[in-house]
């Protein structure tokens, strides 16, 4: 019967069947699982150190420093990618380089991947899963991941931690723990084979909102950096000027646009916000939306030359309102035709529940993508978590809904016609 499993075609190899007698899939998952936790944190660890030797030696060629001050840096931005935060000369900053975080989660993916394929000959075959015996398999690969990666940030958090900087640990652990039970765990399920089982015994409803759920999110997530893109190339002039005014070498010039990199998810977060309707601040007492623009004093960062000009709105950008649900409706449309219904209740269920958690899940992104980036009124950057919530909930849901109930009247439709075309 391990002959039937679903295969998964993920890292270009397929998963293994259930308790094989294959000795690469049976290797000893203790030692393992937790040996992949610890490589995923030091794998890009190791890049962000490496970075931060090469960031201090362009900065002045090495005159002052030392290479210990370089890698101490490249560990604590490691560190503010999971949530950390950092205080540099009294100034506390809170906010987290998306950028570097997408990096840690690709990382824990494909390594918690092939963790999942590694050990996928323990415990039960698809039978005994089917027939509900208890499988501990990927619960516990999961929590020996957990443990290698927490291990790795509380001991980097030992060593590049200071008073001075007073990174937090309690925020690191969470941060690591969530990533490798949100992101790792999937990705060891997937790699063992145990996803296909656990998702073919779903009523098909909960994977059609799941699936519509992962593609509103993906697709207004591209739409949001698409956005954030075309604000950007049309001022890149403004961009440009920022540079310049910046009098960086060569050197400073490259280690200032990778920073500046790590800081374009949230950026695409900022522009999903103002998609939305609730906007996002860039400072104290400040507001970008499509209805108004209130803006101050902004340091000279160039991805800030994206933001529109400090005055009233032009009419139009009040029609950017409608792209979230729009986006929503044809993301879930698109999704249906995979998982067809002929049903108006469970057409507009599955649209309207993978509109909600497509809502929840952006609305999670949209808080942790602001925080404080300096002193005064920039401790205050990022949208507000709960309106974007709020909006985003609307807007999704009611954007499921309709497409759900379009693409229902569509199959409908087919059905009724096809008995004719016979």
């Amino acid at each position: 019967m391990t002959s039937l499993l679903p295969r998964s075609t993920s890292a270009g190899t397929s998963s293994p069947a259930f308790g094989t007698s294959d000795s690469g899939h049976r290797r000893p998952l203790l030692l393992l699982a937790t040996l992949g936790g610890a490589a995923a944190a030091s794998s890009v660890l190791v890049v962000c150190l490496a970075l931060g030797v090469v960031g201090w030696f362009l900065t002045d060629a090495g005159a002052h420093g030392t290479p210990r001050d370089g890698l101490r840096v490249g560990a604590l931005g490691w560190l503010l990618a999971h949530g950390s935060g950092v205080t540099v000369a009294g100034v506390a900053i809170t906010a987290v380089p998306l950028g570097l975080t997408v990096m840690c989660a690709w990382a824990v993916w494909r390594i918690g991947h092939r963790v999942g394929d590694s050990v996928s000959g323990h415990g039960p075959d698809a039978d005994g899963i089917a027939d509900g015996e208890r499988d501990w398999t990927v619960p516990s690969a999961v929590a020996l991941f957990a443990a290698g990666y927490v291990a790795v940030a509380v001991g980097t958090l030992a060593l590049a931690g200071s008073a001075a900087t007073a990174p937090s640990g309690a925020r690191v652990v969470w941060w690591s723990l969530l990533m490798c039970v949100l992101v790792g765990g999937p990705a060891i399920a997937i790699g063992s084979g145990r996803a296909a089982i656990w998702a073919a015994q779903l009523p098909p409803s909960v994977r059609a909102a799941g699936s519509g759920c992962l593609r509103i999110l993906l697709a207004y997530l591209l739409i949001s950096g698409l956005t954030f893109l075309t604000a950007l190339v049309i001022d890149l002039d403004a961009a440009a000027t920022v540079m310049s005014q910046l009098h960086t070498d060569a050197g400073d010039a490259t280690l200032f646009a990778f920073l500046s990199a790590t800081a374009v998810p949230n950026a695409v977060a900022f522009s999903g916000s103002y998609l939305l309707g609730p906007g996002f601040a860039v400072g104290a007492h400040t507001l970008v939306s499509p209805t108004v623009v209130v803006l101050g004093p902004l340091p000279l960062f160039p991805l800030l030359a994206a933001l529109p000009a400090n005055a009233a709105p032009a009419a139009w950008t009040g029609l950017l309102l409608v792209l979230p649900p729009v986006t929503a409706a044809v993301a879930v449309a698109h999704a249906q035709r995979r998982l067809p219904t002929l049903r108006w209740d469970e057409g507009a269920l599955r649209g309207c529940a993978g509109g909600v958690v497509a809502g929840v899940l952006f609305g999670l992104i949209a808080s942790i993508s602001g925080g404080a980036v300096g002193p005064g009124r920039m401790r205050f950057v990022g949208p507000d978590s709960f309106e974007v919530l709020v909006h985003a909930l609307t807007a999704f849901g009611i954007g499921g809904l309709v497409g759900g109930l379009a693409m229902t009247w569509w199959q409908r439709r087919a059905a009724r016609r096809t008995p004719e075309a016979v």
